[in-house]
């Protein structure tokens, strides 16, 4: 058989293809929030698990921080717990701390560590309880101009990546929940034992600057950030943090704390930062290691020309 129509060679172009890529990111930090259609659909979490030992195994250092908003629905109705939301943000009594907690930690995140734990001794599950990971003070939603209580909602005060560091210095893959301990000693409120649910976009974006990560991915269930939606499925593939600023109040209410923790990432300190598809089976791979790349990227003022290229 000629060289020519050996059936082989696409995959050896697309290996080929890779190689700057591989070149460029090895070594480096990535965070992955996890979330959406890809948290639920089991085809789209095995390729999921599979992208991010794939990284691991190419040199990267990925971190995966994930949420749960659809499991903890569903175990708050299991339990004749009410659902309610606030200002896009749902009201966490103690009892539902309780259940946020639970969900996270025993369900959500011992699944993804099981399915990357099937291609090696690699994922380690904490939160962000774990030696001081995210500290938080209580949140308050802003509806209408009006401070609302939400309960056991936090805003992360400090990050103390140590933990996560020395993970990843031994080769492994932490996978974290996106759970706070409260920064007041004194909050032992009854049955939330001083820990707070925190936004998975947030904790995510806190994380990577902390590590000083080359790149934030958030996966979500549309294409990306869109140029004129709902008048146009066009999908703005790069904008720079001032760029972005300005779109923020225009934003649909679920896109904005991605894009919020996109801004709060590059500008401090990470390279970049990715909304992509998570409905697209290993888009995470397709957005690292190709040259067209899918999503939106996000890129700091200063690196707005010399990154002119990057996928």
């Amino acid at each position: 058989m000629s060289a020519r129509k050996h059936t082989a060679l696409p995959k050896a172009r697309t290996l080929i293809e890779a190689l700057p890529w591989l070149t460029r990111h090895h070594g480096k930090t990535v965070v992955i929030k996890f979330g959406g259609n890809a948290m639920v659909d089991e085809e789209l979490k095995r390729a999921f698990a599979q992208d991010v030992v794939f990284l691991r195994h190419a040199g990267l250092r990925p971190v995966v921080v994930h949420g749960g908003g659809p499991q903890i629905s569903a175990q708050l109705d299991l339990l004749g717990l009410e659902s309610e939301f606030k200002g896009g943000l749902r009201v966490t009594t103690p009892e539902a701390m309780n259940v946020v907690r639970m969900v996270l930690a025993g369900q959500v995140q011992r699944e993804l560590v099981g399915l990357l734990n099937e291609h090696g001794p690699f994922a380690v599950g904490m939160t962000g309880e774990d030696a001081h990971l995210m500290t938080a003070t209580k949140h308050y939603a802003d509806i209408d101009g009006e401070r609302v209580d939400i309960g056991r909602v936090g805003e992360i005060t400090a990050i103390d990546p140590g933990a996560v560091q020395a993970l990843l210095d031994d080769g492994r893959i932490p996978v974290i929940s996106s759970i706070a301990r409260s920064s007041d000693a004194e909050d032992t409120l009854a049955g939330a034992s001083g820990v707070f649910n925190v936004n998975a976009d947030t904790a995510a974006a806190a994380l990577a600057a902390a590590l000083g990560a080359e790149t934030l991915m958030v996966l979500t269930d549309v294409e990306g950030l869109y140029e004129d939606w709902p008048n146009s499925d066009e999908v703005i593939s790069r904008l720079t943090a001032t760029q972005l600023e300005k779109l923020l109040p225009d934003l649909a209410s679920g896109m904005v704390p991605k894009m919020q923790g996109c801004l709060h990432a590059v500008r401090n300190g990470v390279h970049t930062a990715r909304v992509i598809d998570g409905r697209v089976q290993h888009s995470i791979l397709l957005e690292i290691f190709t040259d067209e790349g899918i999503g939106t990227m996000v890129v700091p003022d200063t690196n707005a020309h010399a990154n002119e290229g990057e996928s």
